[in-house]
């Protein structure tokens, strides 16, 4: 990743409250000239902004199809110009405004490579984000988190993430810890603490700071394991789930001694988790229990635990639960987790999966690999292909090597158009739909013949 890029001062965000609505107005005409517009008045500044600016408050400017989109659309200049609009109405009075430029920005910054745009605006970026955490409330602070989230992933490793991480760093694990704070925005933050702890953090008492803070979350959950009907699902749980999840993420870049510290107060404790209402906190702590069975074993290749036969039991029960009070799509999905997890366990194994991404493929062969792919994969939705390919960091972190230069030609050959696939999904949707009808035929056949 390149590093001392030049400074270019005046274009730092090219951010200040005093000229909002003059740029709200202006952002109009993206693309075209630049005209200059007096200022508005408080009284009409949010209501001109929003009206002005529908196209940056519109998340789906850089919907799921990504950099295909961007670059159909318009040039990489008029991507920077608008996003240079976002980011000063992450300044406007309007909440509704501040939150649709940081989702703007975020999904821009989710679904294309923009490392010197980023690189530049830094500070400008995480002074709106600290500025938004702490006087916003549950869907900006959640916008804000995410946004944090993303531009760490942009950056990679090195002293700028660490600028945003010191800077967001206190505000985001007040938040977590706030009781009165929303669930919803304790929750995305726990995740962002955890990745960009992940990504930026150099100092080993900061990382173990961090674990503190996320173990003292999801931990609330092991105080009721004494409710012989099991744990309650309670607002609490999505919290306690992202927080465990966080912590998981954390514990693969921790050293020998910690994780094996860590083993000895959590491995005995988790598993009372698998009782659990939620299906999300059963398969958080089902995942969670197979990766530090995987990192004990990876240390320690004759481990031993106690409670083996137990534990065995129980994940058998949940890989073949037919519970009736439960729906249908969480016992298929509890099913298909828990059978991966018994497998781990019990004979140490693990189902390798392929990635697909341009011309490349990725082999997850481990649970920590898996678990840090579905991180990364939840925090950039449709652009993890996209960062994968493109993103040194991330292709690092799951040992891809350099990103493969394609020309445009390639490129090009390598894109399917929306109608296209509209029409191979149809297709399959037929032969499946066709394939039913003849299977239900021969048993209709079958009943009759009888």
């Amino acid at each position: 990743m390149p590093k001392n890029k030049k400074r270019n001062t005046p274009h730092r965000g090219g951010s200040g409250g005093g000229n909002t609505g003059a740029v709200a107005a202006t952002a109009a005409t993206a693309g075209g000239q630049h005209r200059i517009v007096q200022p508005f008045s408080d009284e009409d500044a949010s209501i001109e902004t929003m009206s002005h600016c529908s196209g940056y408050s519109d998340p789906s400017s850089f919907a799921e199809d990504g950099p295909e989109v961007l670059d159909e659309e318009g040039t990489q200049e008029d991507l920077e110009y608008k996003l240079k609009g976002f980011i000063d109405l992450t300044l406007d009075k309007s909440a509704k405004t501040r939150q649709a430029a940081l989702e703007g920005i975020k999904n821009a910054v989710s679904s294309k490579m923009l490392y010197e745009f980023i690189l530049e605006r830094r500070m400008t970026l995480a002074d709106s984000i600290e500025r938004c955490l702490k006087k916003g409330k549950s869907d900006e602070q959640r916008a804000a988190a995410a946004l944090a989230c993303v531009l760490c992933i942009q950056l990679g490793p090195g002293i700028e993430s660490e600028e945003i991480l010191k800077t967001l760093g206190p505000i985001l694990k007040k938040i977590i810890c706030d009781g009165a704070a929303s669930i919803q925005a304790r929750q995305t933050c726990a995740t962002c603490f955890g990745v960009c702890c992940f990504i930026a953090t150099e100092d080993i008492t900061e990382l173990y700071s961090t674990l503190e803070c996320l173990e003292s979350i999801f931990t609330k959950s092991y105080l009721k394991e004494k409710d012989t009907n099991g744990l309650c699902s309670s607002p609490n749980t999505v919290l306690h789930v992202s927080a465990l999840l966080a912590w998981t993420l954390l514990l693969t870049i921790c050293p020998i001694n910690e994780v094996k510290k860590k083993l000895e107060m959590h491995l005995h404790k988790l598993p009372s988790l698998l009782s659990c209402d939620d299906v999300n906190m059963r398969i958080a702590a089902g995942e969670s229990l197979a990766l530090l069975f995987e990192l004990a074993r990876g240390m320690e290749s004759d481990f031993f635990y106690e409670d083996m036969e137990s534990l065995t039991q129980m994940l058998r029960a949940l890989a073949t639960d037919g519970n009736k009070h439960r729906a249908k799509v969480d016992k298929r999905k509890q099913r298909s987790v828990f059978r991966d997890v018994l497998r781990a366990v019990e004979e140490r194994d693990f189902p390798t999966e392929t990635v697909k991404f341009g011309p490349e493929r990725m082999y997850i062969d481990c649970w920590v690999k898996k678990h840090t792919y579905d991180t990364f994969k939840e925090v950039l939705g449709s652009g993890m292909q996209y960062h994968l390919q493109s993103n040194e960091f991330l292709r690092n972190v799951f040992e891809l090597g350099p990103p493969v230069m394609l020309d445009a030609a390639t490129l090009k050959t390598m894109k399917i158009s929306r109608f296209e696939r509209h029409l191979y999904n149809s297709a399959a949707f037929k032969a499946r739909t066709k394939a039913r009808s003849k299977c239900r035929d021969k048993r209709a056949d079958v009943g009759e013949f009888f």
